[in-house]
């Protein structure tokens, strides 16, 4: 009995020490739901349910901010689905307070263009929004640095609303690690003046970039310069990895690079060359690759045709075979067609495909009648 009691007193503790530390101060867990809460949490229509088996903690907690919320919610113009949705999802936001949530709306307000995105951005990303008061100070600095770079607002909205954690935390590590991409950038003969827009796009691409260090950065471009990449080839590279870069570390590039030099059967100048049109082959892990090159070659297409257009091995066996089958179907021939038309996303493909059978089922000319052909 008394382990018993024990564990159940150790995990109301892990959920008290889960919460946020202005929700804990304010707030206290009781053994009983709050009554207030799931009446009011009914009454906008919320799934009940899905918070007790998600998140019952919420509903033990008291005091609770229901009514505020979801009024200050449909002020900025949600609708009640949307209020709904959103308490569901992330029902902890019944738990701030009202002067917080207001001074979170003022703040996103400096770079939102308006509240209808705001609440589109609330609605996407709740967690980034109903955030601790104590971190409003770090927010407000990061966001007037990342002005100061002149970045666009949207970018520094995408990047507040899906990498929280990097207006968290003090200004200064984000001025590190931006002024390590910055000297990066420069150092491999980038031009100044187009180092805002390269960096933007690197950070709409990886918001987590700002998350890791510069010395990772540093010695995955080291790495690459000794594998024979030229400081332009490096340049086209990072901005073509969308980020990952300092996502990767030597070793894994090492193992990576060695098992598709081996599995292509190329020389060191023919896989960097690979590499640059597929930077995939530097992140994907041995048994990613082997079962892409496996799948692709038992499809039957040659690895001289891989070499050809990597890119298909971003792509997963599933989809290449997916692809493939229906191409074959409308009489696609591999042996003498390219496979740049299994490339790019679903909508590029059907786009491509949609051409093919346009091509393949047009009729013989007649030049006294009207040629009929799809808008």
């Amino acid at each position: 009995m008394l382990k018993l009691i024990a564990t159940s007193l150790g995990l109301r503790c892990q959920r008290v020490a889960a919460l946020p530390l202005s929700l804990r101060i304010c707030s206290t867990l009781s053994s009983t739901e709050n009554q207030q809460t799931v009446q009011e949490l009914y009454d906008l229509s919320v799934d009940v349910q899905k918070v007790r088996q998600l998140k019952g903690w919420v509903l033990h907690m008291n005091p609770a901010y229901t009514r505020e919320v979801s009024n200050q919610l449909k002020d900025m113009g949600a609708s009640g689905f949307i209020i709904s949705r959103i308490l569901a999802d992330h029902p902890e936001a019944v738990l701030c307070h009202p002067e917080q949530m207001q001074a979170q709306r003022e703040l996103w307000m400096i770079v939102c263009p308006n509240q209808k995105e705001l609440v589109g951005i609330i609605e996407k990303f709740p967690a980034s929004f109903f955030t601790c008061s104590s971190h409003h100070d770090s927010q407000r600095q990061n966001i007037a640095y990342f002005q100061s770079l002149n970045l666009n607002k949207r970018i520094i909205t995408k990047l507040m609303a899906s990498a929280p954690q990097s207006f968290s935390r003090p200004v200064e590590q984000n001025e590190v690690m931006v002024r390590g991409l910055q000297e990066a950038y420069l150092e491999l003969g980038g031009e100044e003046a187009n180092m805002k827009v390269w960096l933007q796009k690197l950070l709409s691409q990886n918001p987590f970039v700002l998350l890791k260090s510069p010395e990772v950065l540093r010695q995955n471009l080291l790495f690459l310069r000794d594998k024979g990449f030229s400081a332009a080839e490096l340049l086209q590279l990072i901005s073509k990895l969308k980020g990952f870069v300092v996502e990767l570390n030597p070793d894994s590039m090492r193992r990576s690079l060695a098992y598709s030099k081996e599995t292509v059967g190329c020389s060191e100048a023919e896989l960097r060359n690979i590499v640059l049109n597929c930077p995939a082959l530097l992140y994907y892990p041995e048994d990613i690759l082997a079962e892409r090159f496996q799948g692709l070659l038992h499809a039957g297409i040659s690895m001289s045709q891989i070499m050809g257009t990597p890119t298909v091995l971003e792509l997963t066996t599933q989809i290449v075979n997916y692809r493939i089958q229906r191409l074959r179907e409308r009489g696609y021939e591999f042996g003498t067609g390219s496979l740049e038309v299994l490339n790019g996303t679903k909508k590029n493909f059907e786009m491509s495909y949609g051409k093919l059978q346009l091509r393949t089922e047009r009729p013989i000319f007649n030049p006294v009648a009207p040629l009929q052909v799809d808008d």
